[in-house]
């Protein structure tokens, strides 16, 4: 974690730990995997994308990531697009 951070951007980061834990291991890598590689490094707007794609259901995750469909929100996209190339999916 970057020295310049409050608190509250630990406690997000946290929180999103927690909810990176989906109903599958793959589910928990791939997300999990996009927490710890890129949330300190991302823009808050790509944080904030995260956070909010973190509300999907987990069905729906998995067809996005897997490539069956698209996640409705361009911002999402790119993040389902980095994990995607990430694990050469």
């Amino acid at each position: 974690m970057n020295a310049n951070l409050d608190a509250s951007d630990e406690a997000r980061f946290k929180r999103l730990q927690w909810r990176c834990r989906r109903g599958t291991r793959e589910l928990d890598r791939l997300f999990g995997g996009w927490l710890e590689r890129n949330y300190w490094l991302a823009e808050a707007e790509t944080r904030q994308a995260f956070d909010a794609l973190m509300e999907a259901q987990d069905p729906d995750l998995w067809d996005w990531v897997m490539g069956h469909a698209r996640p409705p929100r361009a911002d999402w996209q790119r993040i389902i697009d980095a994990i995607r190339a990430h694990h050469q999916l």
